[in-house]
């Protein structure tokens, strides 16, 4: 499953009767300066979105993802990578504008799928746009931090590994 010419179906709480085609191989064919540091798998398991941004829509992913995902039933932030909360809610990626269709869930759910082989030209440039504006964290952290320093702003290299940069730098 998951090659090119799949067609995968969506049917969870935020998202019903949706499809989707794969057109590149999984992990591969990613546009020009897209770098993603870790794979979706990778995030899940070092520890992200408090265990609670995948639950109800494994179905649409490889079950492998999950075997060693850090998951919670509730928002739990020791189940970070960083332990501590770094992220906003839901309401307020809607009400910025940061909610792209077709993807309700946010930045993470676009990159699961694109890392699956799902493009759609116009909203991968935009979530891309917004990956590298991310870049900008890095370089705080950079800037702030004695090297391998983990304990210097946590919240910012939390917020790294959820954009899928590396926070360990």
């Amino acid at each position: 499953m998951y090659k090119p010419g799949d067609i995968v179906h969506v049917n969870d709480t935020m998202q019903t009767d949706y499809s989707y085609r794969l057109t590149a191989p999984m992990g591969k064919g990613f546009d020009a300066g897209f770098e993603p540091h870790f794979s979706p798998k990778e995030m899940l398991k070092l520890g992200v979105f408090e265990g609670k941004y995948c639950n109800d829509c494994r179905d649409e992913f490889p079950k492998d993802w999950f075997r060693e995902a850090k998951l919670s039933d509730i928002a739990d932030p020791e189940l970070n990578c960083f332990k501590i909360k770094s992220r906003q809610s839901l309401q307020i990626w809607q009400r910025n504008g940061w909610i792209i269709e077709p993807d309700p869930r946010g930045w993470f759910q676009w990159y699961c799928r694109y890392y699956l082989g799902r493009r759609i030209p116009e909203i991968d440039g935009f979530q891309i746009k917004r990956w590298r504006a991310f870049r900008r964290h890095a370089a705080q952290v950079k800037a702030n931090c004695d090297e391998g320093n983990l304990l210097c702003r946590p919240r910012q290299r939390q917020a790294l590994l959820q954009w899928s940069y590396d926070p360990f730098i």
